[in-house]
Order: C-alpha cells, then structure tokens, then sequence
C-alpha cells in the first residue's frame, strides 16, 4: 500500500514553528522544563524519535545541542529536508540547525554509543478511542512510522543508557507506560505530560 505523504512537511522557517520560537515563552514551555533547562543549564539531548523534529527544533533554538535519530526512511528524509530549507532560509536559523544532528537509524542500536546526558522520547501512541478524527498530518505520521510497538524497549535502553535523566512525552490523561519504573515527577501541559525520570 503506497503511503500518503503528500503535503507532509518539515517546515522550520514559517507556520507553527516559526511562531512558537517568537512568542512560545522560551526556557518557561513544558519542554525545557522538563529537559532541565533552569539556573542556566543548558543540556546536551538525544530525540530518540525524532520525528518532524518540532521538539528538537525548539530546544536547538534555546541552546541546546540535540541529535535526532529517526528510523523511518520516509520520515528521515522529510526530516533531512526540512532542515536543509532552514539552513538556507538565514542567519538565524542556520545558527539553530547547526546545534542538530541527524541520525537514520533504530534508537534501541544507537542509544549505547551516544552516551547521552538527556534522552527525549515521544512515541507514536495508538489512536485515542475518544478523540476527534486526529489531523490529516498525524495520520500520515502514524501510516509512515506505526504505533512503535517497542517503547518500552526504547524506553528501558535510555533509562541505561542516558546519564542524567529521560522524559517520556505521554499524553496527558494515558496511564504510565506499562513495564517502566515511576517517574521521579511530571510537567504536565494542556495535552501533553512529561515522565521525567532523574538519573545519577
């Protein structure tokens, strides 16, 4: 079955990107709290599901050094895509792109050899029963990459792996992922929360 990905792209330089990084509220959103970007910390993070790269992006253009690992051929290259546009859009942005590098491959291999300070992990969650039809974006997202079936496997691989924390991003209302440790506390937003699990 061919899959649908006409429209799907990475755009960095305008949309919802571009206005988060003028008026989002910087290091204050959910995300770089729960990265621990406070008292001028500023972490090195792996996304291990990269994704459109929306997360990455915005921690990039708060400082931090981020490196991206997608597994999916199809997402990998929008992702790489994406990027490149931003890069030679201006100054700025290529400022923001040259704190992000990108992987193609399975988190789970990669994770070991990175020796990650921060690990980020946002899976693709099985539709939720009750909700409106989900937007034609992330319906495309899920035919490409699936319901990453392995997330507590990726999960239990940073929790080793990482040396000083890994947020989960988890919708806001889900149970905890089934099989993984407490989380140390949760930032919760309007939609979404973050398991922050401290290590070390």
């Amino acid at each position: 079955m061919k899959q649908d990905t006409s429209g799907l792209v990475v755009d960095f330089v305008g949309g919802a990107v571009a206005h988060r990084l003028r008026f989002g509220g910087g290091r204050g959103q959910t995300l770089p709290k729960a990265i621990g970007m406070k008292d001028g910390k500023t972490p090195d993070v792996v996304d291990a599901t990269a994704g459109l790269g929306r997360d990455a992006f915005l921690l990039a253009s708060l400082g931090a050094y981020v490196t991206l690992i997608e597994r999916s051929d199809i997402m990998h290259q929008i992702l790489a895509d994406g990027m490149e546009h931003a890069r030679n859009a201006d100054a700025d942005l290529a400022s923001i792109i040259g704190r992000m590098t990108l992987l193609h491959g399975d988190a789970k291999d990669l994770l070991p050899g990175l020796d990650p300070e921060v690990v980020l992990i946002d899976p693709m969650h099985p539709p939720r029963k009750n909700s409106a039809l989900v937007k034609k974006e992330m319906r495309q997202i899920r035919e490409i990459v699936g319901t990453d079936e392995d997330c507590t496997e990726l999960m239990e691989i940073a929790l080793d792996c990482a040396r000083k924390r890994v947020v989960l991003k988890w919708p806001q209302k889900a149970d905890p992922m089934p099989g993984i440790r407490q989380p140390s506390h949760q930032i919760t937003g309007k939609s979404t929360r973050y398991d922050v699990f401290m290590l070390g």
